[in-house]
């Protein structure tokens, strides 16, 4: 889809907040920041934190009000309306990645029901309300990817042979990555694979190529329309079939199946349905190959119920697992268990930095093809926070291959289902 009007993207005005919960959570805010190894110059008022990237606040009454009302929601709000800044967003951001548990003080933390955002039942990952959640950000444009991915347009974590990588190993890392999902699949000659979450076709192509049949599904109209392109390109339209169809839907008996980093968009209400279709799904005998960015799980059961800044503006529906939460979802719903996992976090972190500064430079385009100032500082937010969260090590990123090793087959939950 190429923009031809601007994408009018607004910074949300500062929202109402009493003076008492203002006064209250300007002192919260300063305190926090006045003991992080961080400069932050907030305004005419002088500089807090104890040293480290620096950060500058230009409208500290908004920014702090904001926070009070919203709390990082309102942090990252802030960044969009250019109340604060720091030109390195990415070090400032990891800092508080690092310290996250302990900005807030405990008796609120055990309050954080009463004060945070909850997710919107318009963003349940219903089967309806998976395509809405999906388009909003996968449709946004094929050529806005476009500008900050790699050629093989794979928007996913590469995993690179040394670090720190350059650019020019981008495309060379992401074929790698690929390569050992295929091999945890076995997938050669005559595989009848399934792929759930087709992307842009890169990893259909290149199963192709060994062999397999393929079938990918996808919920974006815009990733299915530039797929079927590549793989016409590529000549292998006879082994690959591209569905828009959602996973619940999908029939058929496959010898392997594939899944890069779209668990995430399943929703925890979900994970069983999930699970139990892998299990649905897959020939005897067969194997499952899983790519998911996942977060500790203490840290996922504090904030499996809060509503953040990248469920707003970037995913919306949006849950990462644990590696426990695939654990027990394989165990509880599938015949499947976790044989392999291996890890790669700050491979992800690197991928992120090569696609943030691409997506600078190439700031003129993006605005081009239509996406206003807001949205680009809006998306290099995103891609600083999400690098942080690899930096810091708040985030990681699991290859897992699933296998059925004798355990007896639970009954699943109905298709289309959730649980509560």
């Amino acid at each position: 889809m190429s923009t031809s009007t601007t994408t009018t993207t607004t910074a949300p005005a500062v929202p109402p907040c009493s003076r008492a919960r203002a006064a209250v959570g300007r002192l919260l805010i300063r305190r926090a920041l006045d003991r992080l190894p961080l400069q932050v110059r907030m305004g005419p008022d002088g500089t807090l934190g104890r040293g480290g990237p620096a950060m500058a606040v230009y409208d500290p009454d908004a920014f702090e009000r904001r926070i009070a009302a919203e709390g990082l929601i309102g942090f990252g709000e802030s960044y969009l309306a250019g109340e604060w800044d720091a030109r390195d967003p990415v070090a400032v951001l990891t800092v508080l990645a690092g310290h996250v548990t302990g900005l807030v003080p405990a008796p609120l933390q055990r309050l954080r029901g009463l004060w945070a955002s909850r997710h919107p039942a318009s963003e349940r990952n219903t089967p309806d309300g998976s395509r809405t959640n999906v388009q909003r950000h996968y449709d946004l444009s094929n050529e806005l990817f476009a500008e900050f991915l790699d050629p093989t347009m794979t928007y996913s974590s590469a995993v690179f042979g040394t670090l720190p990588a350059g650019r020019e190993e981008l495309a060379e890392a992401q074929h790698r990555k690929i390569d050992m999902l295929l091999d945890l699949a076995g997938t050669g000659s005559g595989t009848r694979l399934l792929e759930i979450g087709t992307g842009w076709g890169e990893l259909a192509v290149r199963a192709a190529r060994r062999g397999a049949h393929v079938v990918t599904l996808t919920l974006s109209r815009e990733q299915r329309e530039l797929a079927l392109r590549r793989i016409a390109a590529a000549g292998l339209s006879d082994r690959v079939e591209v569905r828009l169809c959602d996973y619940r839907e999908a029939e058929g008996s496959y010898d392997a199946i594939v899944s890069v980093e779209m668990i995430e968009a399943v929703g925890a209400e979900y994970w069983p349905v999930y699970f139990a279709t892998l299990d649905r799904l897959l020939a005897p005998g067969g194997r499952v190959a899983l790519q998911a960015i996942t977060m500790p799980h203490e840290r996922m059961l504090a904030t499996r119920d809060t509503y953040t800044w990248i469920h707003k503006y970037i995913f919306p529906g949006g849950m990462l697992p644990s590696v426990r939460v695939v654990e027990e979802m394989a165990r509880s719903h599938t015949g499947l268990r976790v044989v392999r996992s291996e890890a790669y976090g700050a491979h992800y972190a690197q991928t992120l930095r090569l696609w943030r500064e691409r997506f600078a430079e190439r700031a003129d385009r993006v605005a081009e093809l239509g996406f206003d100032a807001t949205f680009r500082r809006m998306w290099t937010f995103y891609l600083a926070y999400c690098e942080a969260g690899f930096a810091s090590g708040y985030l990681d990123v699991h290859q897992f291959l699933l296998t059925a090793e004798g355990a007896g087959k639970p009954a699943a939950p109905p298709r289309g289902g959730g649980t509560r």
